[in-house]
């Protein structure tokens, strides 16, 4: 029997039966120059100047999200039919659903304006993408049936494996960034969870059985740790904060012309600019091109960007000051106080100090007046068929946004100890003298 055999560190063994026609397209899809691209981009952008194991690719990431994908549809099919076609084209929308990622994360879609969402459906309706033509000759239907499950089609159990709160994504890149960080916070009983799948009784929506609370539970533990360690560790954020503004420099010189290498016409620079990309130009954006121009930009008569980039090449990342423990009101003075003590040193305050917090909530669990939305809760389904969003079980999810939250500030090396003195001389001084310095034993609150 012919079988193609990839050997993945989370999932093991990952089989393409490449006689059968669905797993010959999937195995010829990995061999499309738009998913091999995918082996150039870093999973998790700069975590590696602080796990120095994490520098996996987008590309073993979408192989484990479509095994994943596997899996789950393997346990649906007890419970409904599911055809060959559908599963074909849930199966592909789980390998190329990161198609269209952009270098270093999300840090390069944010300066260039370039959705990712929105590129990943580009190459696969475009037919001079090889991915689009692949699977446009096995079935001139089936490019149309991946885009309803990425794009904006109906809601079904088949899109809420491609993209929900329980999806075959987040089921994977948990697992896979736990164990390429080593961090040993990410770890969550995958099988348990798998069988608990199941699907609401109109058969449209993806759910988890009663008997699955606890695997939720520990899924979403499971979350809270990765944010907490990995995707929000000072030195990730500093370090990406960095990659931003230097891309945000470049980007500036080269508006004004100031920029001498690379030429306008280089892929990196028209991703800047928002300038659209033909299918091959996007192909050759990745990790390396814009590695390249920050080791040639590292010499660039620009101080600003030169120090920006040799820091990023040689860690030496900026400084970073914990205001969790302030109001918003008090953490933005103490930016303020920053931004001014640098402007005074002869310092550029734009990029030497970095206001730093979450944007995103690692479990949003109200989907507001949507309640199709992708975002939607985790549905469980009780014995007697009722649906319940999970947040009316359980208060793990709004707990843990509550805990994730955090207010830092990110300095350039060299006013680090200024800056960090100048803050906490304000602070005792807002405070007002200690218990025992106080003459008439008043206490004075903190700010």
């Amino acid at each position: 029997m012919p079988e193609k055999i990839i050997r993945d560190p989370v999932h093991d063994v990952i089989a393409f039966r490449t006689e059968q026609a669905a797993d010959a397209l999937l195995f010829g899809l990995l061999e499309a120059e738009q998913v091999q691209r995918l082996r150039r981009i870093r999973q998790l952008g700069m975590a590696s100047l602080a796990y120095p194991g994490a520098d996996h690719s987008r590309y073993s990431h979408s192989l484990g999200v479509m095994q994943t994908a596997r899996k789950m549809i393997e346990q649906l099919r007890r419970l409904t039919s599911i055809s060959e076609k559908d599963e074909l084209a849930c199966l592909a929308a789980a390998l190329l659903h990161d198609l269209g990622h952009g270098p270093f994360s999300h840090v390069f879609e944010r300066v260039g304006g370039m959705p990712h969402e929105k590129i990943t459906c580009r190459l696969i309706a475009d037919p001079d993408s090889q991915v689009h033509q692949i699977l446009a000759r096995h079935d001139a239907a089936l490019p149309a049936r991946v885009l309803d499950l990425l794009g904006e089609g109906p809601p079904s159990f088949l899109r809420d494996i491609i993209s929900s709160q329980l999806d075959a994504d987040r089921l994977d890149y948990l697992l896979r960034d736990n164990l390429m960080t080593g961090s040993r916070y990410g770890d969550y009983d995958m099988q348990w969870l798998l069988h608990s799948l199941t699907i609401d009784s109109s058969g449209s929506r993806l759910a988890i059985s009663a008997k699955g609370v606890s695997a939720v539970e520990a899924y979403l533990q499971s979350r809270y740790h990765m944010y907490r360690n990995v995707y929000f560790h000072k030195v990730v954020r500093a370090a990406e904060g960095m990659v931003k503004l230097a891309l945000q420099r470049a980007k500036r010189l080269a508006v004004q012309d100031r920029l001498p290498w690379p030429p306008r016409d280089h892929v990196v620079i028209k991703a800047l600019l928002g300038q659209r990309l033909s299918i091959s130009e996007f192909t050759d954006l990745d990790d390396v091109s814009v590695m390249h121009c920050f080791k040639t930009w590292a010499s660039a008569d620009d101080a600003v960007l030169a120090g920006l980039c040799r820091g990023l090449l040689y860690r030496r990342l900026y400084k970073t000051m914990d205001l969790s423990h302030l109001c918003e009101s008090d953490a933005l003075a103490a930016v303020v106080r920053a931004q001014d003590a640098v402007q005074r040193a002869g310092g550029d305050p734009a990029y030497e100090v970095l206001y730093d917090e979450p944007s995103d909530a690692a479990f949003d669990s109200d989907p507001g007046d949507d309640p199709t939305s992708r975002d939607a809760d985790v549905l469980i389904l009780s014995d007697s068929g009722t649906l319940t969003p999970f947040r009316e079980i359980s208060p793990m999810s709004q707990a843990l946004n509550r805990q994730l939250m955090f207010r830092r500030l990110h300095i350039a090396p060299e006013r680090a100890e200024m800056v960090r003195d100048l803050i906490q001389t304000a602070l005792r001084a807002a405070a007002g003298p200690a218990p025992e310095d106080n003459p008439r034993g008043e206490r004075r609150s903190q700010p």
